[in-house]
């Protein structure tokens, strides 16, 4: 149960970021009578797939031969309701402290909103942190953001009839090159030279709708950007034979990658090897008893940056932090298809 006494929240788990895999660590906790609550810097539900890629199509989601990062996370809202989790957005942890009580150890948190949290177990489900995108060495380019310079596509129909002009050559700059050929009047790809770091399969794709005169693909570099009130009309470039040209866009998305601010993570007395929090692959937990790292912001040998992994280490994870809360009380291993228990949480009539 979850109470509120002066200003303290206090609850069974607190849950350090609401992407899909913290949103995923709310189910498996849940099923273990395992109360939580959820803090996030961002100001909505959904992390990176809600804030840099809501309608980008995703893979590799086992039962979804293709989802939208923003589809994935309604999903995951949907699945989770019957646990009734609480959020605080727009909000920073700056403190995490471990301390003894007349129950156990507790972790006293604060955000820099002012929130305070006492709970007996922490999931750190921050992804890499706080991103922030890359921005390319281009004078005044400030003038233009977020009015025809955008670092992320929100809404594919808000650069429906425009001249787009995408540069960089990895995975983001590919898709959505691909995804806004049909959309935008004009479609330009520029990467400084014919080498790509995107998946095979991704550069074909692009390489064959260049060929039938679909979209053009260019070989330089940004320079400058021409228009006014921030309003883009042209980029002025640079051949890798160092030429200058010039290509007409009134939209352009530059792809150049995300820098990873940790922020307080850093202080919070974990581990760290290079800005990741080593964990173990029992139960993924921290070099402190009690705070667990699941999704892109943990490191072990043979880690892989993937949705589904995040969703495995938070099951396991869950099921440790159970001996936290309940130490007394034995945890029996259920499926969901067979337990009537568990489906009756669920709200699945047997």
């Amino acid at each position: 149960m979850t109470e509120h006494n002066d200003a303290v929240i206090t609850t069974d788990a607190l849950i350090i970021g609401a992407g899909p895999v913290g949103l995923f660590a709310v189910f498996e906790l849940g099923l273990l009578d395992i109360k939580a609550h959820l803090i996030d810097i961002l100001p909505k539900i959904g992390g990176q797939c809600a804030e840099l890629y809501p309608e980008k199509p995703i893979y590799d989601i086992p039962g979804f031969p293709v989802v939208t990062g923003q589809q994935l996370v309604d999903n995951l809202m949907q699945q989770i309701e019957p646990f009734h989790p609480e959020f605080h957005l727009g909000e920073m942890v700056v403190s995490v402290t471990r301390a003894e009580s007349g129950q156990g150890v507790v972790f006293h948190v604060e955000t820099d909103a002012g929130t305070r949290f006492e709970a007996k177990t922490v999931l750190v489900a921050a992804g890499g942190g706080s991103f922030q995108p890359k921005k390319p060495p281009i004078p005044d380019i400030d003038a233009y953001e977020n009015t025809s310079v955008f670092y992320a596509v929100r809404q594919m129909e808000s650069l429906r009839d425009h001249h787009v002009l995408i540069v960089g050559g990895g995975d983001s700059a590919l898709d959505w090159a691909l995804n806004l050929q049909s959309v935008a009047s004009r479609v330009t790809l520029m990467h400084r030279r014919d080498e790509f770091r995107a998946a095979p399969h991704s550069v074909a794709k692009m390489r064959e709708l260049v060929a039938e005169g679909k979209m053009d693909l260019l070989f330089g570099q940004v320079t400058g950007l021409e228009g006014a009130n921030g309003q883009l009309t042209a980029a002025h470039c640079k051949g890798m034979d160092q030429v200058a040209f010039t290509v007409p866009c009134d939209r352009m998305l530059p792809f150049f990658g995300l820098t990873m601010k940790l922020g307080p993570i850093a202080e919070w007395g974990l581990n760290l090897h290079e800005n990741l929090i080593p964990v173990d692959t029992e139960k993924f937990e921290t070099s402190t008893p009690g705070i667990f790292a699941i999704g892109d912001i943990n490191t072990y040998p043979g880690k892989l940056k993937l949705i589904l992994s995040g969703f495995h280490e938070a099951a396991l994870a869950a099921q440790k932090a159970h001996r936290y809360i309940y130490p007394d009380k034995r945890l029996l291993f259920q499926y969901t298809t067979s337990s009537t228990s568990l489906q009756k949480k669920l709200g699945v009539n047997g």
